[in-house]
């Protein structure tokens, strides 16, 4: 029996061909929280062909608080070891908005550099005050589906940034599972309600908001940019990676930066 099996495996006749694969561009990896449902719809949404999009995701209970996302800075290490541990990953990326100016951006990085050692690392708020930047937007109102306690950590953070942030608003909801439940059209009119005429943009905070679907309506309808968390994440990790499509109905940042 066996060697009637082993001279049936024999070598192929011919020799095997390789190419750079279908991620010949660029590989870029996303750590979510475990509750995230919203971020891998958006990054495939707006994902150049070349380019590969990769996931992982942090344990943490349908709670986002303080304290639940600061435990979070343990877990970033190992998350991003199980993404392409070939070492082919380009960018590396915490996503979650909330999470990343808790646990603070430089510690952020050196975890996640940790785990993907050859990849450059980034964070969910970095991509934002790097989108912030790049629009020259200085004084800002700011919405958001957090608790008050994450909200004035923000505020703080942004304001550390070197960016005013006239006033930011939350819907106090503590559950990602919430968070994702609340309609665009809700969105849409929520970021109008917070605008200010001397505000130079408006930012919408949270990776779990569906803005990304009524950005471009909300930039018309206010006559100035809109960065939203997503939307951001998308722009600087493809940036970061060396990639520089743009892409139209989805916000100034995507269609001109």
């Amino acid at each position: 029996m066996s060697l009637a099996l082993n001279n049936r495996i024999i070598p192929p006749a011919i020799e095997t061909r390789f190419d750079q694969g279908r991620h010949f561009r660029a590989k870029i990896g996303y750590v979510l929280l475990a509750t995230e449902q919203t971020i891998e719809d958006d990054v495939m949404k707006l994902q150049p062909d070349g380019v590969g999009a990769h996931f992982t995701r942090a344990p943490i209970a349908d709670s986002i608080t303080n304290e639940t996302l600061a435990a979070q800075a343990g877990l970033l290490a190992d998350c991003a070891s199980t993404l392409l541990p070939d070492g082919s990953l380009d960018v590396v990326c915490y996503a979650c908005t909330s999470g990343s100016l808790i646990i603070g951006e430089q510690n952020v990085h050196d975890e996640l550099s940790k785990g993907a050692p050859g990849a450059i690392p980034t964070s969910l708020i970095s991509s934002v005050i790097n989108a912030l930047r790049q629009i020259k937007a200085r004084k800002i109102v700011v919405a958001t589906p957090y608790l008050d306690e994450i909200n004035q950590l923000e505020l703080e953070y942004l304001e550390n940034s070197g960016i005013e942030v006239l006033s930011i608003s939350g819907l106090n909801l503590e559950k990602d599972s919430d968070m994702v439940r609340v309609t665009p059209e809700f969105i849409n009119e929520f970021a109008l309600s917070v605008d200010q005429d001397n505000a130079d943009a408006i930012f919408i905070s949270c990776g779990a908001l569906r803005t990304l679907d009524v950005i471009e309506q909300i930039e018309l309808r206010a006559g100035k940019p809109v960065i939203a968390s997503n939307q951001a994440m998308i722009w600087h990790t493809l940036r970061l990676a060396g990639i520089d499509d743009q892409f139209e109905g989805y916000g100034r940042l995507l269609s001109l930066h």
